[in-house]
């Protein structure tokens, strides 16, 4: 399994194949067979088309990869997502873990303006402000670390795998390292404290962004597609 292969030297990867794949090349396909002219790169789309934005508002994400579920539509009509932050944000936030703890309501409240979005210190705010102050992303705790505590990259990742492992000895370790790195940038030690307690309790339901931000751009890229070239996109997804 994965910890005796990490254990002995190797590497794990995870290799997804994805449908979708299929269905954007298929559409594509499709749209140049009835007009040859057409060019069309998936890559070098816009990321602010508003008319692509519509299919998430008006939760017509059936076949709009990731965004199609039943549970998933609800919370895109609670949230309105009208950005392609939105979008990652939601890729990272529907999961059990988040959706049990109550972090996608507040997430949803703060973006609507219905809850008060704070920062548990002045530092974090550009950290912390495309998500409105909840922390969401495992990429956030590590850039907490390097702010707040002085860590290295290697050293933030580190934090951020005995956060994701919850191994209580390494966690030990790091809270002793990061309040010691705190206080030498001035911070007060209960703050530390409180911030490195916030961290720990929301690395357990962090995400990768860089992830999250993958998916949401093939969400986009099938949203997109599905609007401009509604008969192609449904035809590729029939088709496969």
């Amino acid at each position: 399994d994965k910890d005796d292969v990490e254990a002995v030297g190797l590497v794990k990867f995870d290799f997804l194949g994805l449908t979708t794949l299929t269905i954007l090349d298929w559409t594509i396909r499709f749209i140049r067979m009835l007009d040859p002219a057409a060019e069309i790169d998936l890559d070098r789309l816009p990321l602010d088309d508003q008319a692509a934005f519509n299919v998430f508002r008006k939760v017509n994400t059936t076949a709009v990869f990731q965004f199609e579920s039943r549970g998933m539509k609800d919370y895109i009509k609670k949230l309105e997502p009208d950005c392609f932050e939105d979008l990652i944000a939601l890729a990272a936030l529907y999961r059990p873990g988040p959706l049990n703890s109550g972090m996608v309501d507040d997430f949803i409240n703060r973006r609507h303006g219905r809850e008060a979005v704070n920062y548990p210190h002045a530092s974090l705010e550009n950290i912390l402000k495309p998500t409105y102050g909840v922390i969401v992303y495992q990429e956030q705790v590590m850039q907490i670390g390097q702010v707040l505590a002085g860590y290295s990259l290697g050293g933030a990742d580190l934090l951020r795998r005995a956060m994701g492992k919850k191994k209580p000895e390494e966690m030990a370790k790091e809270r002793v390292k990061f309040e010691a790195g705190a206080e030498a940038n001035g911070i007060n030690g209960k703050v530390a404290t409180g911030i490195f307690d916030l961290m720990e309790k929301f690395a357990e339901y962090g995400f990768n962004k860089s992830h999250s931000a993958a998916y949401a751009l093939i969400a986009y890229q099938t949203a997109w597609l599905k609007t401009h070239y509604p008969a192609e996109f449904l035809a590729a997804t029939l088709s496969s």
